[in-house]
């Protein structure tokens, strides 16, 4: 049976009518492969990098590959729902977060979505992810404290607002508590803390959530969670979309802080998906632009010129290390691009000095610029006797026969060590911290024996609280120690270590 021509030629056009593909314009596209997050579509030739393409279902993605004829995005979201040959449109616009107010004391997810279950949050402003920092004339220098409370860390490692200072150190030594305690600190210091949890399970999150609403620290915070339970691109996005909302409060004339807790996660989320984009892996797989990648998060923290409202982002990165090996490609990147670094040391966490920061490898560039007056002028010489009692400690070892100005010098390290431990979520006010350092650095605790040197300054506060409280009063608000505020505090410190029990025994020699 044979078919004629003009047969064929009404069964073509019947098929082209039936025909019904997605037209491809510059607007729209065509998902040609889906997998791992990542789409694959071609068209969208008028596609910007980082743009938010809407799928169906309002499933929103972000373009990262502009190439010839197709793009690659990772979805932000369920992308199982999705199906080859859907179509996809350009919104015109760059990824966005909202900002505002109204997020503090929330928390949120990656795309600035409430995941409290506290009902929805209406800003009147969003900001994109992404944004250039500003440049060196629109900044000024760094001078302003950020009081963490921590002892160890204001006194020996100062931290400015409009630094970066990276929190480095193996798992489990205490980081993200030194971050949660430094925004427990900020209460009633209108100082706004923005943390942002990259790659935590979801219990962690919630325990951290719970602790600084415990604290009455919530109050000032926004948490941006995106959890290990999340896809890669969630977790890429999330550390950019809480330093938009920083710069919402910092473009506001307003100091924020912001927490990346932290950036190993990020950096593992980010060479996930560069290889699922196809991206060329270089060393330990990460693609060629892992620098870049924190590069430009980072320097977005600044202290603005008063010309331009004089508000400051504050970051804390954190970076854990595998068996402190703080030369790792991820360690090194980081530390070559913040203004110093607090490290924590495991043999000092194991032997009890908690917070475990390691006086000589901790460095903040900013140094004493970033320091109150006050605490600078009774802790300059703390870094030296500490580490001159390090390296006396490790050479006494080797000899039991020492000259009385090693055994002082031993001794006075010993105390300052112990005075320098710290309880977690217990951070000290600036004046309890002057009064206890300037006793330590000023010969007042030499009498007093190693093991109570803990009991001595918890006695010696609640005694200020309630016999200096004027002094007190005057640190905290002028951040000075004049030598008149000296004589008063040493006369005050003599007079209670003359009431304080040593528990010794007369001529009884310390081990």
């Amino acid at each position: 049976m044979s078919i004629s021509a003009a047969e064929i030629g009404q069964i073509i056009k019947r098929k082209i009518a039936e025909f019904d593909a997605p037209v491809v314009s510059a607007e729209s596209g065509v998902i040609t492969t889906l997998g791992d997050d990542i789409a694959q579509i071609y068209g969208l030739e008028g596609c910007m990098a980082g743009e938010l393409l809407a799928f169906p279902d309002e499933i929103y993605g972000m373009a990262l590959n502009l190439e010839e004829d197709q793009v690659r995005a990772i979805i932000l979201g369920r992308f199982e729902e999705l199906r080859e040959g859907d179509e996809v449109r350009s919104t015109g616009r760059v990824v966005e977060v909202p900002v505002g107010r109204e997020l503090v004391g929330r928390v949120v997810n990656a795309l600035g979505q409430p995941i409290d279950g506290k009902g929805e949050i209406t800003t009147k402003e969003r900001r994109p992810v992404e944004n250039l920092a500003p440049g060196v004339i629109d900044r000024q220098p760094v001078d302003t404290p950020v009081q963490t409370g921590i002892k160890a860390i204001d006194a020996l490692i100062p931290i400015g607002r409009g630094q970066r200072e990276l929190i480095i150190g193996d798992r489990q030594i205490g980081k993200t508590a030194i971050a949660i305690d430094t925004i427990i600190n900020q209460k009633g210091k209108k100082l706004t803390c923005i943390y942002v949890a990259i790659g935590q399970n979801a219990a962690s999150v919630a325990r951290i959530a719970a602790v600084l609403d415990e604290y009455g620290a919530l109050e000032h915070t926004i948490i941006v969670a995106a959890t290990s339970a999340e896809s890669a691109a969630l977790q890429y996005l999330a550390p950019y979309a809480g330093c938009a909302m920083g710069e919402w409060f910092m473009a506001q004339g307003e100091d924020c802080l912001i927490v990346y807790d932290d950036l190993s996660k990020h950096a593992w989320a980010y060479r996930e998906i560069s290889l699922a984009l196809r991206r060329p892996p270089g060393r330990e797989a990460y693609p060629g632009d892992v620098f870049y990648l924190h590069s430009r998060l980072l320097e977005r923290a600044a202290r603005m010129s008063e010309e331009r409202g004089g508000g400051s982002l504050t970051a804390l990165p954190i970076i854990e290390t595998q068996a402190n090996d703080v030369a790792a490609y991820i360690p090194t990147n980081v530390i070559s691009i913040t203004d110093g670094q607090i490290y924590l040391e495991g043999d000092l966490f194991y032997a009890g000095n908690r917070p475990a920061v390691s006086v000589g490898l901790s460095v903040s560039r900013v140094g004493g610029d970033a320091m109150t007056k006050a605490l600078r002028s009774v802790a300059g010489g703390l870094r030296l006797d500490l580490a001159q009692y390090r390296a006396l400690a490790a050479f006494a070892q080797f000899s039991s026969d020492l000259d009385k100005a090693t055994r002082d010098q031993l001794d006075r390290g010993r105390r300052l060590t112990e005075l320098l431990k710290q309880g977690q979520y217990e951070p000290v006010p600036l004046a309890d911290q002057v009064m206890t350092i300037f006793a330590g650095t000023r010969g007042h605790l030499d009498g007093i024996p190693v093991a109570r040197v803990s009991e001595w300054e918890q006695q010696f506060r609640r005694y200020a609280g309630q016999t200096l409280s004027d002094l007190a009063q005057e640190i905290e608000s002028k951040k000075v120690l004049d030598e008149d505020m000296q004589k008063r505090l040493a006369r005050a410190l003599e007079e209670f270590n003359q009431g304080f029990d040593t528990g010794e025994e007369p001529g009884a020699e310390e081990e």
